[in-house]
Order: C-alpha cells, then structure tokens, then sequence
C-alpha cells in the first residue's frame, strides 16, 4: 500500500493544483449546496474521473488523438499555449473536465457556455487550405470522442478492469455535456464510440507538430523532481493506448513500448490510488456538495 506519508504529499499537490490553476477559473466544488452535477455520484464518470494516474495517461492520449485531425490540430496548434507552454494547456483541459463532470451544474453550464463563446471567434485554414470552425459541431464530437477514449481507456488498462456495461454508462454519461459543448450526434455506447474511430481514421494523418508536443511535454515537470523519469512512462503510457491503426499511421508504434515493469508499475499505482479518499479532489470535495461523505466514491469502490 502507498505510506500514509505519501498519501498526504499526493494530496497536498492535488489541492496546490486547483488553488493555483490558471484556468481562469475559480471553483469551490463543495458549492452550491445539494446542487447536483450533469452526472450523478453514483457514475462510472463519478469513478473514472478521479484517479489522477488514468487522467494524466488519458489526457496525453487525448491530446494525441485531437492533433492527429489535421483541423483540431491547426486550431489547437494556433489558438492555445500547447506549443509554448503544454502544461498550462493541460491544467486548463483539465479543469474544464472536473467542472464539466463534478460541478454543479449551474457552474458547468456557464464554464461551457463560455467555451463555446470562445470557440466561436475561431477559425482558420489548415497548411493544406482546409477551413475550420473550433465550433465545427462535427470536430467538437471528435474532441468529445478523444476523451471519453483517452480517459476510459486509461482507466481500464491502468487502473482496473471496466465492464461491457460500465463503458457503455460511461460514454451515454457524457452525452448531455457533449451536447451543451455544442457536439453533433456524440456517442452514447462502445460500439458507437468505436464506430466513430473507424470512420475518422482515414482523415487522420501524421504531422511534425505531434512529434514536437511529445518533445516539448518530456521538458515538463509533470512529477516532483525526484520522480521526473515518470514522465517519459507515462508518454509511453499514453502512446500505449491509442488503437494499433492510430498508432501506424502517427508513426508513433515505437513509442508505444514500454519498459519491463513499467506497465505494471503504472497499474499498481494506478491501481492503489483508486482505493485512497483524497479529500481535496473535485470528487472528494462534489461528495461534499451533494451531502454524502468525502470518501463515499473510495467506499463505493471497495464495496
């Protein structure tokens, strides 16, 4: 098991993460009182989402798969900090996804609202002359399916088995937050979220700009220093769990190995993290909103 020591220090760097994102955000999650969230507390969303190892392998994932679509790339590339500053970036997909899942919902409808807002003052011409709209309902749904992928997966290989069932509650429960997002027709089971993968495939293609995003996140202090060989793991983690044709056509297939007992290093952290009630998470804190105990989610996942 993880020394209590360590379960404090792993806390205390979750609660640092959130009183000093830069998301333009600021989100006391315990607020307002017995306001439930887009997804109810009992949900695999409810579950997934708070275990920080699958989130940072699922996020990566994520990131990749948007940037392999030539017209989330050119927007994501050109209107974001990716490029200069990764780690912002993803401090700030990050928050949009916890107030997405565990705010209230009054909060997550204004956040996303402004989103779209944002969204909406987007757009360009990829490197070939291809025109896009951050708020292409068509490209919102690829975004939406990078993550419920990304995420669930993540979850499923490093952290513990999902059931057939669970992923399919997993991927309907997105469905209303995709659809204030502004997504067309987003899917709603496995099967409609792999279908949709092997319908986007032959648009994807390989670009420089994935290959300098994996360059650039190895520069980043995603661990505490003495932990900092994680990080090239955790890319090859992330790398890991796209689909074999995805990783083919990236030229990314090399990437996708890990190190003897990397995975199962992973997976055992994964694995005991899950277990722990960190009380200062949006999940740990959302309990809290809703009148249940901060580890009434670590309780429902030994029961």
């Amino acid at each position: 098991m993880i020394p209590r020591f360590l379960v404090k220090r792993l806390d205390s760097l979750l609660r640092e993460q959130l009183e000093t994102n830069d998301a333009g955000l600021a989100i006391d999650f315990t607020k307002p009182v017995g306001e439930a969230a887009l997804a109810e507390a009992d949900s695999a969303s409810w579950q997934v989402f708070r275990n920080p190892v699958s989130l940072l392998i699922g996020g990566i994932a994520a990131v990749l798969l948007e940037l392999a679509e030539p017209r989330v790339r050119s927007g994501v590339w050109e209107y974001s900090s990716f490029a200069t500053d990764p780690l912002r970036r993803m401090r700030r997909t990050g928050m949009a996804a916890m107030v997405t899942v565990y705010g209230a919902r009054s909060t997550a409808e204004q956040m996303i609202a402004g989103i779209g807002r944002m969204h909406a003052k987007i757009q360009g011409t990829t490197p070939d002359g291809i025109a896009y709209r951050a708020d292409d309902p068509v490209l919102l749904r690829w975004v939406h399916a990078t993550a419920l992928f990304g995420f669930l997966e993540a979850y499923r290989q490093f952290v513990r088995p999902v059931s057939a069932a669970d992923r399919d509650r997993f991927i309907a429960e997105g469905v209303p937050a995709a659809l204030l997002y502004g997504a067309l027709d987003p899917p709603s089971s496995e099967t409609e979220l792999l279908t949709l993968f092997d319908n986007t495939l032959p648009d994807l293609e390989p670009s420089e700009i994935v290959h300098d995003f994996l360059r650039i996140l190895r520069g980043v202090e995603l661990f505490p220093r003495p932990l900092k060989p994680m990080t090239g793991l955790v890319i090859r983690a992330a790398v890991s769990i796209l689909p074999a044709a995805v990783q083919e056509r990236l030229g990314l297939r090399k990437l996708a190995n890990l190190p003897p007992g990397g995975r199962l290093l992973l997976r055992t952290l994964g694995s005991q993290i899950d277990w722990l009630p960190l009380d200062s998470t949006p999940a740990a804190q959302s309990c809290l909103r809703m009148g249940l105990p901060s580890d009434y989610l670590a309780k429902r996942r030994r029961s």
